[in-house]
């Protein structure tokens, strides 16, 4: 989504940022079909934890885990390198 904002952005005129808009909308649609979880207090609880432990893996990607681990849902993910490093993690990759 960042990167269909930016595009927009960029373009000053508005027939540029028609097709922009376009596949932002798309994106949109494509998320509201997913059941999005939250990071919320026992998320941040368990990344509090993860830290802890000192995982070498950026504060963002500790962050989706954590919400993975205490929803006991799959993350799906190309960056198997990082997350195998998290202990209990359920993860796939669907492009390879």
């Amino acid at each position: 989504m960042r990167g269909w904002l930016a595009l927009i952005a960029r373009n000053s005129t508005v027939s540029h940022q028609v097709a922009a808009y376009h596949e932002l909308s798309g994106i949109s649609r494509f998320y509201a079909m997913w059941n999005v979880v939250d990071f919320d207090e026992s998320a941040a609880m368990r990344y509090e934890t993860l830290r802890s432990q000192k995982i070498r893996v950026g504060s963002m990607d500790l962050k989706m885990a954590s919400i993975a681990l205490v929803h006991d849902a799959l993350l799906l993910t190309a960056n198997k390198r990082d997350f195998t490093q998290v202990p209990g993690l359920r993860f796939e990759n669907w492009l390879e």
